[in-house]
């Protein structure tokens, strides 16, 4: 079969499966919302190509510097389908010049910019990690089109391991790339997320066991994709009813660099344009929690992101669906690992993950590895000659080096992680069961961090009926009525007067608490709740942000995630102040309280991390039930 590459008219060439090279051709629409995207036309399903700009998270409320980079829509009329060979023997190889290439922000310029993040940012509990990008840019003399196609051939002779490898030709804008993450899918009702964090960039002559073993052996990493796994769970509870179940860790092994993944798979009966609002957008691009993530992005990025860390997503129609499923089917992998080519620019964004413990250099050299990795694949800069470079192999599914996934040292190093984290989130959850709270209900007041998904459907699950809603949109009344009140964590200063939602956060615990009605505070609500109750605030000396500890909570060894950069503190060896029983450690931190009618816990509960998360939610909330009015 002959590919015959389309002139002058918009086009997509996707290659998702590593064997075939899809074409579609169509026209294009530029929409406003996701909701707009033209699913159907005259009543008949289309199959729909949509580019999602960074600046679409403006529809859940957060901020972005705008650039008024379109939702762009190709709405196919033709689909169709060739063998990579013959693709390959269609496609342009001449090389592309690059002239006056470089990176838009200095070496020095963003090492103080994660020094900033660290210490204004993490430091001062605005997130457990933030992701900041810089652009490699270069001037192409070469027509758009070709050089774009030029590269697509590149990926598909020389890049490995990506879940896409596409290119995108529309009106003024060209995208070619080879995503290795699918942030959201959607097929036939079963949702599937894939928090993919840690970089490995390959040596010279390509990875080796050794080298890979020091790389999976970093604290750093491992709390990356800890906290990434966290934070998409937190969308996955929001979309999916039984609240999703992580599988992994793997490796995903490309030409250049190795990361680390989970798979998150749960089942959800929305619109594929609402899962996908409600999912924008990953936290391997952003950061954690999201909402704050992108007021530190528009802080500290000087420039609009465009298209990088949005998403392509492909929608196609589900034949035979039932009356009130989703009428199409959703693939959308993340927007990264993509040049950029417009009026003459080539543009590759990368970005670095800062966490508490990142060192502004290390991180510096990712944006490196990064955009090197990019510009080898398309063949802009030389390639390393290593095994981890091999074509695609037509007839050999195993084609390529032998994966080092496969080495029986490394299968067990990723599996020793999962002895950290919950069983709740990784074994299947019987939602039949009925709990220990059935016939109960509980409001969880949201305070900004979407952990409140996760902690509703752990209440759920214990037999709670549960309902979430804004701090800004919980009136009195129904805060009164409320049979248990959950007073949710979120970013911040809890000592900040200044601010809109510490004030009602406060007017929350302490209208509960006053009454004597069941109350639950978490992480930033028990900060407010320890200095209602007369304890004192301070910050960590180092954050404490996807850290696993092992506390007592009233007698009971709990092993429990936290995310917190302030703690309450008391005098070593105080159990009890006033009325409030507190669970401290040997120097004064506090994790716990409780007293009449309430109860409250430092960490995350919810989180992966926690081990012990269940078990000590049910005692917390039983205990505020049974003492409150």
């Amino acid at each position: 079969m002959t590919l015959h590459l389309p002139t002058g008219e918009p086009f997509a060439l996707l290659c998702r499966d590593g064997r075939a090279v899809e074409l579609l051709r169509g026209d294009v629409v530029d929409v406003d919302r996701l909701a707009d995207i033209p699913l159907a036309a005259g009543g008949v399903p289309r199959e729909v190509l949509a580019l999602v700009p960074f600046r679409q998270v403006v529809e859940r409320g957060f901020e972005c510097h705008d650039d008024h980079a379109p939702l762009r829509c190709l709405i196919a009329w033709s689909h169709e389908s060739f063998p990579v060979a013959d693709a390959l023997a269609s496609l342009p190889g001449e090389v592309v010049p690059l002239h006056d290439a470089g990176f838009d922000i200095a070496d020095d310029e963003y090492a103080d910019i994660v020094r900033r993040v660290i210490a204004d940012e993490i430091g001062r509990g605005e997130g457990a990690n933030f992701v900041i990008r810089r652009d490699f840019t270069a001037r192409v003399e070469t027509d758009a089109v070709t050089a774009g196609l030029t590269w697509f051939r590149a990926l598909l002779e020389h890049e490995r391991g990506a879940y896409w490898t596409f290119l995108v030709s529309t009106p003024g804008h060209v995208a070619v790339g080879a995503s290795p993450e699918a942030h959201v899918s959607a097929v036939d009702g079963v949702v599937t997320m894939n928090p993919i964090s840690g970089t490995f960039r390959h040596p010279a002559g390509g990875a080796t066991v050794e080298s890979l073993t020091e790389f999976l052996e970093s604290t750093k990493e491992t709390e990356e994709l800890f906290m990434v796994v966290d934070e998409e769970l937190k969308m996955m509870s929001a979309v999916c009813s039984d609240g999703g179940r992580i599988t992994g860790p793997h490796l995903k092994e490309m030409s250049r660099l190795t990361h680390t993944e989970y798979v998150l798979r749960g089942r959800s009966r929305l619109d594929p344009r609402d899962i996908l609002r409600e999912t924008m957008f990953a936290p391997t691009v952003t950061g954690s929690p999201m909402q704050n993530a992108c007021t530190v992005i528009s802080r500290h990025e000087t420039k609009p992101r465009g298209y990088y860390s949005g998403v392509a997503a492909l929608f196609t129609p589900r034949a035979g669906h039932e009356p009130g499923e989703p009428s199409h089917d959703l693939d959308a992998p993340i927007l990264i690992r993509t040049a950029y080519l417009a009026d003459g620019t080539l543009r590759v964004p990368v970005g670095a993950t800062l966490v508490r413990h990142s060192d502004p250099y290390g991180e510096v050299s990712e944006t490196h590895g990064k955009a090197a990795g990019v510009l080898g694949a398309i063949g802009a800069v030389p390639r390393d000659p290593g095994p981890a470079a091999d074509a695609i192999d037509e007839d050999a599914p195993a084609a390529g080096p032998r994966l080092l996934a496969d080495d029986t040292g490394v299968a067990e190093l990723l599996a020793s992680r999962n002895a950290r984290l919950a069983s709740f989130w990784l074994n299947p959850q019987d939602t039949t069961e009925q709990g220990p709270f059935a016939g109960r209900s509980a409001l969880v007041v949201d305070a900004e961090d979407r952990f409140t998904t996760m902690l509703a459907h752990q209440l759920r699950h214990l037999g709670l009926s549960v309902e979430i809603a804004h701090w800004s949109e919980v009136p009195d009344d129904r805060l009164d009525a409320a049979e248990l009140v959950v007073s949710g964590p979120g970013p911040g200063d809890p000592r900040d007067e200044a601010s809109p939602r510490m004030r009602r956060m406060r007017e929350v615990v302490a209208r509960r608490r006053e009454a004597g009605r069941p109350l639950l505070a978490v992480c930033l609500s028990h900060q407010i709740l320890a200095d209602a109750v007369g304890l004192d605030l301070a910050p960590l000396e180092r954050p404490h942000q996807g850290l696993q500890k092992t506390v007592d909570v009233f007698g009971e060894p709990a092993s429990i995630g936290f995310y917190n950069t302030f703690t309450a503190r008391v005098a070593p060896g105080t159990t009890r102040v006033g009325e409030t029983d507190v669970a401290a450690d040997a120097a004064g931190a506090v994790y716990a309280l409780r007293g009449p009618g309430y109860a409250s816990v430092q960490g995350h509960l919810e989180s992966i991390l926690s081990r012990d998360g269940m078990h000590t939610l049910e005692r917390l909330v039983a205990h505020a039930l049974t003492t409150g009015r």
